[in-house]
C-alpha cells in the first residue's frame, strides 16, 4: 500500500478494502447500459440513490427495469432527493410504486424544516444482490445519453466496482435511506462480503452533510499537500476555498504537476462557473494549468494524484460537496484504473482550450463584475 494510503487511512480513521474490480465507464453509451444490465441481472435485491433522475428515454428505461425487478421478486429500493430529482415525471414514480418498488424521498422540503433545505444528498449509487455497485457522477437523465458527441450530451465518468468494498458501498445507501424511510419500507436485506475479484484497493468517503467540514475536504486537503508528482483534477463545479487554493499553488512551487480541467462555454450553472474564475488569476499566476472543455458539459469529477491513486464519485471541488451535501466517493489504489483515468484526461484535454495568463487579464469588464458579484456567495456554491 502506498503512502498516500496510509496517509489517508491517518486521517479519516479507517482502512482500504483490498481485492476489487474497478471498470471505467465513459459517458451514458457506456454507463447506461452497464448499470440496466445488472438491474436486470438482479436476483435479490436492488437499492439505488440518486440526486438527478430527471427526463428522456433513459429515466423511462430505468423506471421500467425497476419495475420488472419488482415484479420478479427482487427487493427493489429507490431513494430520490427531493430536490435534485423533483422534475421526475410523476407518472414514473406511480407505476414504480405500482409494481412493488419502495420509493422514498430524502428530505422532503416541508415548510417548517427549512434548516433542511439546504443540504442534499449528492450521492449515486446503484447495488445489485449485493454484487455489483455503480457510483460516479453520472444523473438519470437524457442530457447523460450518448457519448459527449455534442452539447446535448453531457461527459461523465462512472465506475463499475465488484469485490469486497461493495458491502462497504452498501453503507452509502443505507445511511441515507434509514434517515428517510418509514417504518414499514425498510425490510432488510443481509448483507454479506464478497470474495477477491480484482487487485484494486478502495477506501469508501461516506461524507455526510454538515456545517463547515467533511470527510471529502479531508480527503482533497490532504492529497493536495502531500502530492509530490501530478494533481490533476477534472470537476464540473469548482468554487475553492482559500486553502485549497493555497494547496494548489504550493503544490506547483514544489514542482508538481498541477492541471484543472473544468467546463467552458457549455455549463448548466454559469453564477458557479464565475465564482471559480473569481480565483482563476491566483492560480493562473503560480502555474497551475487551466482547461477549458469546449465540446459540451463536463460533469466528471476525477481527482488523480502522482499517478498513484484516484479519488472518484459525486463530490466536485466546491464548497457545496465539501461542506453542504451528503457525498460518496471511492479512494482507488490500482495501476490499471489509473491508467484508464489517465488517457481519458489527456483525451479530454485534446477537446479543451488551455487559458493563457495574458489573455485572462485582458477578460471583459462584464466578466470581472461577474466574478465579483458571486464573492458574498461563494459558500453557497
Amino acid at each position: 500500500m502506498s503512502r498516500l494510503c496510509e496517509l489517508l487511512e491517518t486521517e479519516l480513521g479507517y482502512g482500504f478494502v483490498e481485492g476489487n474490480c474497478v471498470q471505467v465507464l465513459c459517458n451514458g453509451d457506456e454507463i447506461f447500459p452497464a448499470m440496466l444490465d445488472a438491474i436486470n441481472d438482479a436476483k435479490s435485491s436492488i437499492d439505488m440513490v440518486t440526486f438527478v433522475y430527471w427526463t428522456g428515454d433513459i429515466a423511462v428505461k430505468f423506471a421500467e427495469a425497476l419495475c420488472q425487478a419488482a415484479r420478479r421478486g427482487v427487493n427493489t429500493r429507490l431513494l430520490l432527493d427531493a430536490v435534485g430529482a423533483m422534475r421526475i415525471d410523476q407518472s414514473l414514480v406511480d407505476s414504480m410504486a405500482s409494481a412493488g418498488v419502495t420509493v422514498a424521498w430524502f428530505r422532503p422540503k416541508a415548510q417548517w424544516k427549512v434548516w433542511k433545505w439546504d443540504n442534499r444528498t449528492h450521492r449515486k449509487l446503484l447495488l445489485c444482490d449485493q454484487q455489483v455497485a455503480f457510483t460516479g457522477g453520472v444523473g438519470i437523465a437524457e442530457q447523460w445519453e450518448g457519448n459527449a458527441r455534442d452539447p446535448s450530451q453531457w461527459r461523465d465518468t462512472h465506475f463499475r466496482v465488484t469485490g469486497p468494498a461493495v458491502l462497504n458501498m452498501y453503507s452509502g445507501f443505507l445511511t441515507n435511506w434509514n434517515e428517510t424511510a418509514s417504518s414499514d419500507s425498510t425490510s432488510f436485506v443481509q448483507a454479506r462480503r464478497q470474495a477477491p475479484t480484482g487487485d484494486a484497493n478502495i477506501q469508501i468517503v461516506r461524507s455526510p452533510s454538515s456545517v463547515h467540514w467533511s470527510d471529502i475536504a479531508t480527503v482533497f486537503r490532504a492529497l493536495l499537500r502531500e502530492a509530490d508528482e501530478s494533481i490533476w483534477i477534472t470537476t464540473a463545479y469548482f468554487v475553492p476555498d482559500e486553502v485549497l487554493t493555497d494547496l494548489l499553488c504550493s503544490a506547483v512551487k514544489r514542482g508538481v504537476d498541477v492541471r484543472l480541467l473544468v467546463p467552458g462555454a457549455h455549463t448548466d450553472e454559469a453564477f458557479c462557473q464565475l465564482s471559480g474564475e473569481d480565483r482563476f488569476r491566483l492560480l493562473l499566476d503560480a502555474g497551475v494549468a487551466i482547461h477549458l472543455f469546449e465540446p459540451t458539459m463536463l460533469h466528471a469529477k476525477i481527482l488523480t494524484i502522482d499517478h498513484k491513486v484516484a479519488v472518484v464519485g459525486s463530490a466536485n471541488m466546491n464548497h457545496r460537496s465539501m461542506s453542504k451535501d451528503e457525498e460518496f466517493c471511492l479512494v482507488i489504489e490500482d495501476a490499471g484504473t489509473l491508467d484508464v483515468l489517465e488517457r481519458q484526461f489527456k483525451e479530454d484535454l485534446g477537446r479543451s482550450r488551455e487559458l493563457d495568463l495574458s489573455t485572462w487579464k485582458e477578460r471583459s469588464l462584464w466578466r470581472r463584475i461577474g466574478e465579483l458579484m458571486t464573492r458574498p456567495f461563494r459558500d453557497e456554491l
